[in-house]
């Protein structure tokens, strides 16, 4: 196998397992902010998940151009 694909399948691999340490993080954040709607602290811990919501997106954006990428180099 080449380089580009262990590259690959590493950063998939990297980012569903981040992903899912960081998931019940999240969850929590959103329940407090859903519970108290009147906090100051809420707007950081809103921005906290709207970069995780960008973040998460966009490693599936590059997941995606790293698998067309390796077809394209493999059977092209």
């Amino acid at each position: 196998m080449d380089l580009l694909l262990w590259i690959t399948i590493g950063f998939i691999i990297t980012g569903f397992v981040v992903l899912i340490s960081m998931k019940k993080g999240m969850e929590s954040k959103l329940a407090f902010i859903k519970v108290n709607m009147t906090d100051e602290e809420n707007s950081k811990r809103a921005q906290s998940i709207i970069w995780w919501i960008v973040c998460t997106t966009a490693w599936g954006i590059v997941s995606m151009l790293l698998i067309v990428w390796w077809f394209q180099n493999h059977f092209g």
